[in-house]
């Protein structure tokens, strides 16, 4: 009977020698592993703190960033806007486009589409126009996250005509309530980034993110204040707009009375800003950008990888103000000082040499495109 009354005891204790054996063999094991961690929110938080490029920032947001025309029978008005969504939708302000008879577009690599009406305020100051054969890239907008006064903003636009022009700046207040030209204005965003006659539509851009936070509207005289509409405000009523518009019960204006090849000073324009455009985008290595840039006649020559290939080893590049003249048939040939920094095979250093590019360009299906690159030898190196 006592025998009995121990065996018990006996199993107990034989159960936790071999338990504690086993954990010790486990934790043996354990710390001879290398062990890996994947935390997503870690990784999360480490992507959000590192400040994104800002030449990279404005460089993406300027493949998006529109110059409008709007016509009236009196009148011409020069704006902004911005691509939104896959559709080729543009926000604008409601003040550029409400009276126009005719509304065309030019895009940053000089392209000249015409563009129809989705939807305009008639208090709020927004609207949305729509361009087609921009269909496909688009900005990306913050619906939801409000700016915290102090915030870095960039302001994209066109003062005065002058394309893709860009200001810095901060938050510099909120919720500011106003009127202006019939139209008011609720919660806006005081920012120190100047906005002048041209801005109006253009996109305010987060400096961290490089996402939309609202549309710049409205500037003092002096310039020293501009007010931007919180793009989480008015993104429902665009969105409503943009869903309900068939492309086409819309009414779009013909291309064929908006593109004057005969004005020389524009067409020199157009052309000087085509080509520093692709030489922006050579730089930033947007390979793709700069090959769409080009005639039909090069694209048929050169296929992509062998235009890559011809770019890919340069490191840095600079260049001068382009001098312009215009051929006989209409075609602009643009040369330029290059300064080029570039990669030097089996070798860890590179090599810097001063170039001389000249750019032909053409319009082809009414659209300004580079129908050829030719490239001196360069003058010096150091």
């Amino acid at each position: 009977m006592i025998k009995n009354k121990y065996i018990p005891v006996i199993l107990s204790s034989m159960i936790l020698l071999i338990g504690f054996i086993l954990l010790i063999t486990m934790y043996q094991q354990w710390k001879q592993e290398r062990v890996e961690i994947s935390n997503p929110v870690l990784n999360q938080i480490t992507t959000s703190n590192e400040k994104l490029n800002l030449k990279s920032i404005i460089h993406e947001a300027e493949k998006n960033v529109i110059q409008i025309e709007s016509q009236t029978e009196d009148s011409s008005l020069t704006g902004s806007g911005f691509l939104y969504n896959k559709q080729g939708d543009i926000i604008t302000n409601a003040h550029v486009i409400k009276d126009a008879n005719v509304i065309y577009v030019r895009t940053a690599d000089a392209q000249i589409y015409p563009a129809a009406v989705v939807g305009v305020g008639k208090e709020t100051d927004i609207a949305v126009i729509r361009v087609p054969q921009l269909a496909g890239a688009f900005m990306n907008v913050e619906k939801n996250k409000s700016p915290e006064t102090g915030d870095e903003v960039i302001a994209l636009g066109s003062p005065h005509g002058f394309q893709n022009t860009v200001t810095l700046g901060i938050i510099s207040g909120q919720e500011r309530d106003f009127s202006v030209d019939g139209f008011h204005y609720e919660n806006a965003y005081q920012i120190s980034a100047q906005i002048a006659e041209g801005n109006s539509g253009g996109p305010l851009i987060d400096r961290k993110t490089g996402n939309v936070i609202g549309i710049n509207s409205v500037g003092t005289k002096d310039g020293s204040i501009g007010f931007s509409i919180p793009i989480k405000d008015a993104i429902k009523q665009i969105e409503a707009w943009s869903n309900e518009a068939k492309t086409e019960a819309l009414n779009f204006a013909s291309t064929s009375n908006l593109i004057n090849k005969k004005d020389p000073k524009k067409l020199k324009e157009d052309a000087e800003y085509l080509i520093t455009y692709f030489l922006d985008s050579i730089e930033l290595r947007d390979y793709v950008n700069a090959y769409a840039l080009l005639a039909n006649d090069m694209l048929s020559k050169t296929s992509y990888k062998d235009f890559r290939n011809d770019y890919v080893d340069f490191i840095n590049v600079t260049f001068d103000e382009p001098k312009s003249n215009i051929t006989e048939d209409n075609q602009v040939q643009s040369t330029l000082s290059v300064t080029i920094d570039k990669r030097v095979e089996d070798k860890d250093k590179s090599e810097k040499g001063l170039y001389e590019y000249t750019f032909t360009t053409k319009y082809e299906n009414d659209q300004l495109k580079i129908s050829s690159i030719k490239v001196n030898k360069p003058k010096n190196k150091s």
